[in-house]
């Protein structure tokens, strides 16, 4: 296992302390001036540079970043060590606006339907990213949906399921990049989340999950966003580094 940090929330250049992981590899993106867009583009080409070497040495990077927009790094930097990975997507949110459809501007919130090809010119296409086909994604949990993402969501390919119904025989067949945003973890057991989302399944139970998708010896790197603000409370900081200290873990097994 190599762990890989990006300490980034979209173009934000985060703290050091923000995302309690030991890590091999502490990301810097080189971009330094432009938009937003450009901003992130930088921070998913140096991810995906730093992933990339270690899939082609046959080891399981875990990628863990303040921002779910990084899985497009990961992604394409699997993609770039000769694999073609399938995607399993775990989040509170659909994360399947576009800028069309949004209605907060939260670019957060478009993380996945870019994996997926849209606004390429923003994002795949800059980053050299292979848009990952809807029918080669799995949306897990979601509970929190907007309107556009439900009407999007019934007419489309990817398919969404439940924790407790992930599976190897509920995800795609082949290589996967198995991405978790912790809001996905009911938000009374994650305090600090910058999108909380309550009624949500336990951490045990998106543990459970995760396990037995590592089980099948397909993942191929494991992607992990902490969308959360930065916080003093030391009680709240030691909930953070154990979750990630469980995350990061499930990819020594």
């Amino acid at each position: 296992m190599t762990t890989i940090l990006v300490p980034y929330h979209q173009d934000e250049r985060l703290l050091d302390d923000e995302i309690p992981v030991a890590a091999d590899i502490n990301v810097r993106s080189q971009v330094r001036d432009g938009d937003v867009w450009r901003h992130m583009a930088g921070v998913c080409s140096a991810t995906a540079a730093a992933v990339s070497p270690v899939v082609a040495a046959g080891r399981v990077p875990v990628v863990v970043s303040g921002d779910c927009l990084v899985a497009g790094g990961t992604v394409t930097g699997v993609q770039e060590a000769g694999v073609d990975p399938a995607v399993v997507w775990f989040d509170a949110h659909g994360d399947v606006h576009t800028l069309q459809t949004s209605t907060s501007g939260y670019l957060g919130g478009l993380a996945l339907r870019l994996l997926n090809g849209a606004h390429p010119e923003r994002y795949a296409d800059v980053i050299g990213l292979r848009p990952v086909p809807a029918e080669r994604t799995v949306l897990v949990d979601a509970r929190d949906l907007d309107p556009a993402e439900i009407e999007y969501l019934a007419g489309s390919a990817t398919r969404r399921i439940p924790v407790p119904e992930v599976s190897a025989d509920t995800v795609p067949s082949g290589p996967l990049v198995l991405h978790v945003d912790v809001d996905v973890i009911d938000s009374g057991a994650v305090p600090g989340l910058r999108y909380p989302a309550p009624d949500g399944p336990s951490a045990d139970a998106v543990l459970a999950a995760c396990v037995r998708l590592f089980a099948t010896d397909r993942v191929v790197a494991f992607d992990v966003a902490c969308p959360w603000s930065r916080t003093e409370d030391e009680g709240q900081r030691d909930i953070r580094t154990e979750l990630l200290s469980r995350l990061t873990a499930l990819a020594t097994h």
